[in-house]
């Protein structure tokens, strides 16, 4: 079984190498060390949610936390091309199940989208409430998935800046996918992505409970995207995203 993991903040982990004693304090400390009872000569990973990674071997556990004794130090590159999951607001926790299990399959990066049939309103304290519940969202999925990179939760866009983002992906040599029923186009192995090691990104883009209207879909293809079906079947708008980032990190040869 793989080591449990524990996060902290990006920065956090600079300086520490094989041999030192890293100090996990704090909630993840208490964590580790009251609710979960690590014991000394247990291992565990610390990771900052930005690449670094130390492994290490627990020393002790006191009142201040949970001494660990370096063992490595791993240094996980950033994901080239970035996949980017431009999740529509949707009800009844359904767009947090979405980005919880795209956290789980690769995802690097999650985006909220007010969609024009989306239910779910995000506005002044709510934004902000709501937005924070997507960072622990994927904070507490990148942890229990053992990755060393947390998806990085972006503010949440209206159609005119998924439009304007849109265009700029596709300059940038990047590609902007669509999950649309009625697409004809199938997403796996229809289209180029941008090769692996490349600076660009792979935007999905999923729509809420009733859909991607005509208005969006048009203005969306007009700035370069491509709208694409997955299969036969229609999928829930907390299960398309999981499904379409699968096959890309598939075809990127992530899951090799």
């Amino acid at each position: 079984m793989t080591a449990p993991v524990f996060v902290t903040d990006p920065g956090q982990l600079a300086g520490y190498d094989v041999g030192d004693v890293y100090l996990l304090h704090g909630a993840e400390g208490r964590h580790a060390g009251v609710v979960q009872r690590r014991a000394a000569g247990e291992q565990i990973d610390v990771v900052d949610g930005a690449g670094v990674r130390l492994v290490g071997e627990i020393e002790s556990v006191g009142p201040e936390g949970v001494h660990l004794r370096v063992r490595h130090r791993v240094e996980e590159p950033a994901s080239a091309p970035r996949l980017v999951l431009v999740q529509a607001l949707a009800k009844g926790d359904r767009d947090e199940m979405a980005i919880e299990a795209a956290t789980e399959v690769g995802v690097d990066a999650v985006v909220p989208w007010q969609a024009e049939r989306s239910i779910v309103i995000w506005r002044g304290d709510r934004a902000a409430k709501s937005r924070a519940r997507w960072l622990a969202t994927v904070r507490a999925a990148a942890k229990q998935s053992r990755r060393a990179w947390v998806p990085a939760v972006e503010e949440s866009v209206d159609r005119r800046a998924l439009v304007a983002r849109t265009e700029r992906v596709v300059a940038a040599g990047g590609v902007v996918l669509v999950l649309h029923e009625e697409a004809t186009t199938p997403l796996s192995g229809a289209l180029a992505l941008p090769a692996e090691g490349t600076d660009a990104e792979v935007l999905i883009v999923v729509g809420p409970e009733g859909g991607i209207s005509e208005q969006e879909t048009a203005a969306l293809v007009s700035a370069g995207a491509h709208t694409v079906r997955l299969g036969p079947h229609v999928l829930r708008t907390s299960t398309a995203g999981t499904v379409a980032l699968t096959l890309l990190a598939t075809a990127l040869g992530r899951w090799g």
